[in-house]
């Protein structure tokens, strides 16, 4: 059965007459009822959401997104996917969903903005720790949207020649026109640290430059994501190139204890006593609690178990956060 966040998602697409967001969800709670063994109620969604799928009529008509196959140079500099991660499946702060779908939502009804001579958002810094969800978000937003995920590979970008990573940078800006996508600039602070580091070179500052350009001047219909950990060492002019800056943080308890339940719907975690496992699971970002269900999870598989018992998912938890801090006292960031 849906949960109550799946409840709520439904509704509040449903009042937002977000139709697609609302067949997302309901496929979400299908794949959960397959899962659990009940089929029939699985088979039964499905053929209802193919039904609507077939016979919505339109809102507008946009033009087709290409199958994204980057080729010459760009094949280099940018890879592509096609991501069928949603929103609704990830655990994020309610005020983070909701300007998400804003964008989304944006993005479905631009050309209804556009004949108001208004824009859509669709250019986002998230800025966060490692760990807390920024990358998939890119990918669900690209999901949510329908469009390929492009991935720009920065250490491919950024070379020792003057020059030359500007040029290859406007072949990603021009990539953009000719294919809708979702553009995600990952560890953009490689290229968007300050232009006054004691240490930079005059490259990385040429670069920046270019970059803040082409970012003003594009006006394509692609969606251009940078994400960084490090937001204080980002140059100050780029915040106000940007439609929106978004702040990812560490889960809260209740976003912990949901992200527990949604890795392990599978098995039986009914016996789970909470309060020992947030504790041992505090400070620990939403992937190492990710990787830490996952390595309870095959525990319990390989010993033929159905249950995840509050032992084993809170050593699991424990073990992250010792390597985490081995790893900080090492000078090395949580991942």
């Amino acid at each position: 059965m849906a949960n109550a966040e799946q409840l709520k998602a439904l509704m509040r697409s449903h009042n937002s007459g977000d139709d697609e967001h609302f067949r997302a969800v309901a496929m979400q709670i299908a794949a959960h009822a397959a899962r659990v063994g009940n089929n029939q109620l699985a088979e039964e969604l499905r053929d209802l959401v193919d039904r609507a799928r077939r016979t919505q009529t339109p809102v507008a008509s946009h033009r087709a997104v290409p199958i994204a196959r980057p080729s010459g140079d760009l094949a280099g500099l940018v890879t592509a996917s096609y991501p069928d991660t949603r929103l609704p499946e990830m655990v994020l702060a309610e005020k983070i969903s909701d300007r998400l779908r804003e964008v989304v939502s944006q993005y479905r009804q631009r050309d209804l903005l556009r004949s108001h001579g208004l824009q859509p958002k669709r250019k986002l810094l998230l800025v966060g720790p490692p760990g807390c969800g920024k990358t998939m978000s890119a990918s669900a937003v690209a999901g949510e949207c329908g469009l390929p995920l492009m991935f720009v590979q920065l250490h491919s970008l950024i070379t020792k020649y003057m020059g030359e990573t500007a040029a290859k940078l406007h072949l990603v800006f021009d990539a953009m026109v000719q294919t809708r996508g979702v553009y995600l600039f990952d560890e953009f602070d490689a290229i968007g640290s300050h232009r006054d580091t004691r240490n930079d070179v005059g490259e990385i500052r040429r670069v920046l430059n270019s970059f803040l350009q082409f970012l003003e001047r594009d006006d394509s219909e692609s969606i251009i994501i940078a994400a960084t950990n490090f937001a204080g060492m980002l140059d100050n002019a780029l915040f106000r190139r940007f439609d929106d800056i978004i702040s990812y943080g560490l889960p809260t308890p209740t976003m912990a204890r949901n992200l527990i339940r949604n890795r392990l719907t599978v098995f039986d975690i009914n016996t789970i006593q909470w309060k020992v496992v947030l504790a041992a699971g505090r400070n620990l970002s939403h992937a190492e609690i990710t990787h830490a269900c996952e390595d309870s999870a095959r525990n319990a598989v390989l010993a033929g178990n159905k249950t995840i018992s509050t032992e084993s998912l809170a050593r699991s938890l424990r073990d992250r956060n010792m390597a985490a801090h081995r790893r900080e006292t090492k000078g090395q960031p949580r991942q």
